[in-house]
């Protein structure tokens, strides 16, 4: 994977075509801000129960997009990332409708996860309870397999049935989607949900010995056929960690909200700490088509005597500030249990978690692109979009919230907007600035204008790469987001090029460009 920034986008939302308008808009309004691009679900259907992460054929992309030509000439430009949904497909898809018809008659019964392949014997109340999952309630779906009930795993939606990865025909179902992908000319894959890919009786099913055991085949594979891997799994701080040393890439999905609690605090402290023990082997975001991640920061659902990077409270607090910057709108789609954790995700873009502000919104992209790891930036954030109330009310979707459907005049109203502009030029003097490819540093510092205390709580951040002759720093200091009065800028940042030494401290109107 190029040290470069990506994009996240669905074919069908940048610019309401499909692939081949996408990758003209990518070419051309975005040319060199975005060297790569993760394509969302184009599969058939790219419009199902859970928009294309339910596929009734992974391996063919909806002709209402394009065809796989049309990824094969986006890769001449740009390196190009997809979806392995490796825990599920689709109820609609020709095999489970063949195992509903025929039942165990059928060559892909194997393939679908029911409640007897893990508990074959029962299962007791507390075994039940102790399945972990992202929805309330139990992840069993009453199917009826040739007349006969069955319980069908479906950890998601009922629409979302789960693949038996242990069977044989599970694995060459798996196999298909990797073999197909690698002729395509994609370079990485992203595993989703594989965290929940691997069941066993008497566990969490999530995040187990024998879930890793999974991803280390899947790698092994991957790897055969010249992929890399993302593994995308909301979890535990110290979870994400462990993960990284076994894979390729991890989603750094606790950023997004340290950054967030940073910039309404002041307080650089868990933003420290995370920064000093999280894997360096990262993609780092800061929006999804998900929404922003809370678990990630706060104690183990599991276990909740382990603490998390902040305190639950705190997180709690940080879910309520988000809805009062939104003016409620991501409590609209997220619901009153987010503040309690019970849902991993906050739907609401990140511009609207920041009410706004663009200042504190370059800040935070400042730190993502600063930061080892391989930026990815949402379509939506690319655009600093605002939250989309209408399509919220109209799907009854709480994630659609954030996933607007752009036309190209809006995309062309977008990039005439200061902070859209100031974004695509940060993005480029990331990939341009060969500093990134070398060493990198970080320190905590105190206000000058404070004692020299050497106890004294550090009130900002500064990130420094060198690579021979280049050399870029960036200050963050997210103290002055308590204070719309403080000249202090957030975020500054100084840097050397063929030209010599520059320096901006106004990320907005002068954003840096390297020569």
């Amino acid at each position: 994977m190029k040290n470069k920034v990506q994009m996240i986008t669905y074919a069908d939302r940048l610019g309401c075509g499909g692939l081949e308008t996408m990758t003209d808009i990518l070419r051309t309004k975005f040319d060199g801000a975005y060297e790569g691009v993760h394509v969302l679900p184009f599969f058939t259907p790219f419009d199902g129960a859970d928009a294309g992460f339910d596929p009734i054929d992974h391996t063919a992309v909806d002709p209402r997009l394009g065809s796989w030509d049309d990824i094969a000439e986006l890769s001449k430009t740009h390196d190009i990332m997809v979806d392995a949904i490796v825990n599920h497909m689709s109820s609609d898809s020709k095999q489970f409708q063949d195992v509903l018809a025929r039942g165990e008659e059928s060559p892909y019964y194997p393939l679908f996860l029911t409640m007897s392949s893990v508990f074959p014997d029962g299962a007791t109340e507390e075994e039940l309870a102790g399945i972990y999952r992202p929805r309330p309630g139990l992840p069993f779906t009453p199917y009826k397999f040739a007349g006969k009930n069955r319980f069908v795993w479906t950890t998601f939606t009922p629409q979302q049935v789960d693949i038996d990865t242990d069977s044989q025909v599970g694995w060459n179902y798996l196999m298909s989607i990797f073999d197909t992908m690698a002729g395509a000319g994609v370079k990485s894959l992203r595993l989703d949900a594989v965290g929940y890919g691997a069941k066993e009786a008497g566990t969490s099913c999530f995040m187990t010995p024998k879930t890793f055991a999974l991803i280390g085949r899947l790698r092994e594979e991957a790897a055969r056929r010249g992929l890399e891997i993302l593994i995308e799994v909301h979890s535990y701080y110290r979870k994400q960690v462990e993960i990284a040393k076994k894979v390729d890439r991890v989603y750094d999905f606790a950023l997004p909200p340290l950054l967030l609690h940073s910039l309404f605090t002041g307080d650089v402290a868990a933003l420290a700490h995370w920064i000093d023990i999280r894997p360096e082997n990262a993609v780092t975001v800061l929006d999804t088509h998900d929404g922003i991640g809370v678990i990630d920061i706060g104690s183990d659902q599991q276990d909740r005597s382990l603490a998390g990077l902040v305190a639950d409270d705190d997180v709690d607090r940080l879910v309520e500030r988000i809805a009062a910057n939104s003016d409620g709108q991501s409590r609209e789609a997220t619901g009153a249990a987010a503040s309690n954790l019970d849902l991993y995700q906050v739907n609401c873009t990140y511009y609207s978690a920041l009410a706004g502000n663009d200042e504190h919104y370059l800040a935070a992209r400042a730190v993502q692109f600063f930061l080892p790891g391989v930026p990815q930036v949402y379509y939506v954030g690319a655009l600093a979009g605002e939250n989309d109330m209408e399509l919220l009310r109209r799907t009854g979707v709480g994630r659609d919230i954030n996933r607007h459907y752009f036309t190209p005049a809006e995309i062309d109203a977008a990039l005439e907007r200061p902070v859209v502009a100031a974004l695509n030029a940060l993005a480029r003097f990331r990939n341009a600035s060969p500093a990134f490819d070398g060493d990198f540093s970080w320190a905590e510092l105190n206000d000058s204008s404070a004692s020299n205390d050497s106890h004294e709580a550090a009130e900002a951040l500064r990130f420094t790469w060198i690579n021979g002759d280049y050399s870029a720093t960036l200050t963050f200091m997210p103290g002055v987001a308590r204070d719309s009065q403080d000249p202090t800028p957030v975020a500054s940042l100084s840097w050397t090029d063929h030209e010599g030494s520059h320096a901006t401290t106004d990320l907005l109107a002068n954003p840096p460009v390297f020569r």
